[in-house]
């Protein structure tokens, strides 16, 4: 059996336990949140204009209807535009804006049931997950993990929400795998082609499910085969151990939620930094200066001293610490082009350095750490160290954390009223008999 056999046969018949539908759960209320935030800025924005028909598929956040691979396409890149979506740390991979966005654009289209709606979410993320695992760090290099796993989670996730066979699956996740990419240069600019990455993940998984269904076949070892995915697009991978653990781990249990609104490689110096100013009382005007301590992904990748658009910022770890230090919080206000002409904003930031630590690259990917040094104006100097982020599994988040993030997220965009009655619906997602009673806006 190959690899793709083994994902598919499990996809198709596995049985979660309580964990894994409640983190399924979590799961889609989070992905709302970031989705409903993103679908108001560009590019999701001018993909409905470029895009523009109807179907039996919403599109968030009034419930516009496209057919379902225009509007996972248009949903999925929504959700990843305003970096508040969810991270499988072990995979270097955001799972949540490829599966879920494909998940719900096959089940608006055939108006499945919540039951089945969880079942696909679970699945997408346990199958994408693993090989996300199994490819990186080495895939990271040069790949989007999101961009190209996701096409994985993707394609299971809606083979599982219509119901196919596990030859069927088998065929989808082989055809998927030959559309796969996303350069992770995308990153380096102001460019839009990140979110993107997202969105043609998930509209290219239903697009492979539809055509296995119609009877489209695939090459069954395009993972493991001497020219697959895993030779061509990482190295070393052992794909035994990405299927040993399947309907054992529930990796969807162990998903990262957001707890700042820009890259996770963020994360952990802002955790120090936050804690330091609220330990010792301190006041953004008494810092002279910061010093970052951490792993060579967060320098490579957030290293912009001095970003000049929205999404530069994001990728910016000396802007986000400066806000951090003045705000106390780090949300997608930060990023809007009035914030960035803040001049005492920049002038921190200015004062914001980084460097490698070697302790904290050796434990990358498997954590994401940070150490912070901050001297004040009167020659005081604090230190905090941070093992991990605030939502990752071993410091995760509450309900109550998840539920403010979601409002936080969606009353700006659909106000209070129906955000509390769309988070109230996702909570009994098992209980909906059919999909189009979940309110997504009006048409």
């Amino acid at each position: 059996m190959t690899v793709i056999e083994r994902f598919a046969t499990f996809a198709c018949d596995f049985d979660p336990p309580k964990a894994a539908r409640t983190a399924a759960s979590n799961c889609l209320l989070d992905w709302f949140g970031a989705a409903l935030a993103g679908s108001v800025e560009p590019p999701a924005t001018f993909l409905r204009k470029a895009f523009p028909g109807t179907g039996t598929a919403r599109l968030l956040p009034d419930g516009e209807t496209r057919d379902p691979r225009t509007a996972a396409l248009i949903n999925a890149t929504a959700s990843h535009i305003v970096e508040v979506d969810d991270i499988y740390r072990s995979g270097l991979y955001h799972p949540g804006v490829v599966t879920i966005p494909a998940a719900l654009a096959l089940g608006d289209h055939r108006n499945i049931s919540g039951v089945r709606l969880i079942r696909a979410i679970i699945a997408g993320y346990e199958v994408s997950n693993r090989i996300a695992r199994a490819v990186n760090p080495s895939h990271y290099q040069h790949w989007h993990t999101t961009g190209t796993v996701g096409h994985f989670g993707a394609a299971v996730a809606a083979c599982v929400a219509i119901d196919l066979n596990a030859g069927q699956t088998a065929h989808a996740l082989a055809t998927v795998t030959t559309f796969a990419a996303g350069l992770r240069h995308a990153f380096s600019s102001d460019g839009m082609s990140k979110p993107l990455h997202a969105g043609r993940a998930a509209e290219a998984g239903v697009t492979a499910a539809l055509m296995a269904e119609s009877g489209v076949t695939g090459v069954l070892d395009m993972l493991e085969g001497e020219r697959g995915f895993g030779v061509a697009m990482s190295a070393d991978v052992d794909w035994q151990d990405a299927c040993a653990s399947l309907g054992s781990e529930w990796t969807i249990t162990q998903t990262t939620p957001k707890a700042h609104a820009c890259c996770g490689h963020n994360f952990a110096a802002l955790d120090a930094i936050q804690h330091l100013m609220r330990t010792h009382a301190i006041d953004a005007s008494e810092v002279s200066n910061i010093e970052v301590a951490s792993y060579r992904a967060a320098m490579d990748i957030c290293g912009n001293p001095n970003p000049q658009t929205p999404a530069e910022a994001r990728f910016s770890l000396p802007w986000c610490a400066a806000v951090m230090a003045r705000s106390d919080t780090v949300t997608p206000a930060a990023f809007s082009y009035d914030a960035l002409d803040d001049q005492q904003t920049r002038a921190l930031a200015a004062r914001v350095s980084l460097k490698l630590d070697p302790e904290a690259e050796a434990r990358f990917p498997g954590a994401r750490s940070a150490t912070v040094r901050m001297h004040l104006v009167d020659g005081k100097t604090v230190v905090h160290h941070r093992p991990t982020r605030k939502g990752d599994p071993d410091d995760p988040m509450t309900q109550a954390d998840l539920s403010a993030k979601f409002h936080a997220l969606s009353k700006p965009v659909i106000g209070d009223a129906q955000a509390t009655a769309l988070a109230r619906e996702i909570s009994l997602t098992e209980e909906l008999s059919h999909l189009r009673t979940l309110p997504i806006g009006q048409a």
